[in-house]
């Protein structure tokens, strides 16, 4: 089969024949690829940032078709083996899948709490460990945890299937965009949904003081000052990284704020021209459905924002900061936006630099942290259902306002990653088969 491959010390990616690969274990699949991403994690392994000098298969996006099911699949496995996920008696080769970034095997406590992107059975697609997606198939190790089976509405939302023709729901999506399932989009709907539901937060959200807005039905509340004022309960937010995953999780805040009805001022911040532009692009494109009107949404270099969140806020700065670049200087932006007993949440991949923090500083200003990870598999139903909602920003390919630049053929991976990597392309698809 054709395989992008990643070749030591860094900037080296080859097009080759490699050997198809086969059931190796009785939970894995093969997957044939239909089409497959180009990531900015990607781009960390491809300047040789990751001190890996294994020649592998790149990617850890794809979508696809199951071909090969080992033997541990089938009707009676869920009666045979007591605790594993439904999707071993269920999945049939022919099967469309998506899978998110790494493998989790859905069965251990780490998975069952929801915490699937630190399984300790896990491994990311496309690194020394497992071969990735740039390429006709793939090898997925514990399929039946890992992968969300796009044939079966079993595994969706329940709101989905509440609303939709579950029949006819995946026509009227482009398969371009449930690629997006992979990494970038379930990653912008946690960075929204871990700011949103971080304690920090609670105040403007209920409308309660803390630490009584940690328990709306508490009565321990001052008679005077307990309560907030319309002013008190803007939620002002700085997304700072307007790549594809800074995109989506614009998106996703700006959905669930839309849904909430609450106040918000956000400002989104980049230092790239043309990527405060296709977010504009964007938020011009959401329909009324995933904005509210009652709030403010501006795109802005990180001067601009700094006058910006001073004058919203009388220089107090912003209640929380989403960091989905991966660098210390915009740790370092986030950290200055942000206010005293604010929230900043970081799900950038960052190079192994020591944090530009020193405990005092973060003393100083009462800052909650949130670093790492997406739990992408455990996001999907929500981010699913984002994406069924938001087909006016994630179904198209090539227009102003859409994530997904272009679909070119895998034998143009080494040239895509080039220009990727010099910031002359967004979001590339690879169809391998074309």
């Amino acid at each position: 089969m054709l395989a992008a491959r990643w070749h030591p010390p860094s900037y080296d990616i080859r097009v080759e024949k490699v050997k198809v690969p086969q059931i190796e274990d009785p939970d894995d699949a093969v997957v044939k690829i239909t089409l497959a991403g180009l990531c900015g994690y990607d781009l960390h392994i491809y300047r040789g940032q990751e001190s890996i000098t294994k020649i592998h298969v790149t990617g850890h996006e794809f979508i696809g078709e199951i071909t090969k099911l080992g033997s541990n699949y089938g009707p009676s496995a869920v009666q045979s083996t007591t605790g594993r996920p439904n999707l071993y008696a269920t999945l049939n080769v022919g099967d469309k899948v998506v899978a998110p970034f790494t493998v989790n095997c859905g069965e251990c406590h780490v998975c069952r709490v929801g915490y699937t992107g630190r399984c300790p059975s896990g491994a990311l697609f496309g690194s020394s460990k497992l071969d990735g997606g740039q390429a006709q198939y793939v090898r997925v190790p514990k399929a039946g945890g890992t992968l969300y089976n796009l044939s079966s509405p079993s595994s969706w939302s329940n709101t989905l299937t509440a609303k939709f023709d579950v029949e006819t729901l995946l026509k009227n999506i482009s398969d371009s965009s449930l690629l997006l399932l992979s990494d970038i989009l379930p990653t912008g709907v946690f960075a929204a949904t871990q700011l949103l539901a971080h304690p920090k937060m609670q105040p403007m959200l209920t409308g309660r003081a803390w630490p009584s807005s940690l328990n709306q039905s508490s009565a321990a509340l001052d008679s005077d000052t307990g309560l907030l004022t319309p002013e008190d309960r803007i939620l002002t937010i700085a997304i700072i990284g307007l790549g594809p995953v800074g995109i989506c999780a614009s998106v996703a805040l700006l959905d669930a704020l839309g849904q909430k009805g609450l106040p918000y001022r956000i400002v989104a911040v980049d230092l790239n021209k043309s990527r405060r532009e296709k977010m504009n692009k964007v938020y011009d494109a959401i329909g009324i459905d995933g904005k509210s009107q009652n709030g403010e949404f501006v795109v802005q270099s990180m001067e601009e924002a700094r006058n910006t969140v001073t004058t919203w806020t009388g220089n107090i700065g912003c209640t929380g900061v989403l960091e989905v670049v991966g660098n210390n200087s915009a740790l370092e932006a986030a950290y200055e936006l942000v206010r005293p007993f604010g929230v900043i949440t970081s799900v950038g991949v960052h190079a192994p630099k020591i944090v530009p923090f020193t405990g005092q500083a973060l003393y100083n200003k009462n800052i909650s942290f949130d670093f790492g990870r997406c739990p992408a598999r455990a996001m999907f139903p929500l981010a699913f259902e984002l994406l069924v909602k938001r087909q006016d920003v994630f179904g198209q390919v090539g227009t102003e306002s859409s994530l997904i630049d272009r679909i070119v053929n895998i034998e143009q991976a080494s040239e895509m990653y080039r220009a990727f990597d010099q910031g002359e392309v967004g979001k590339v698809l690879f169809n391998p088969w074309k």
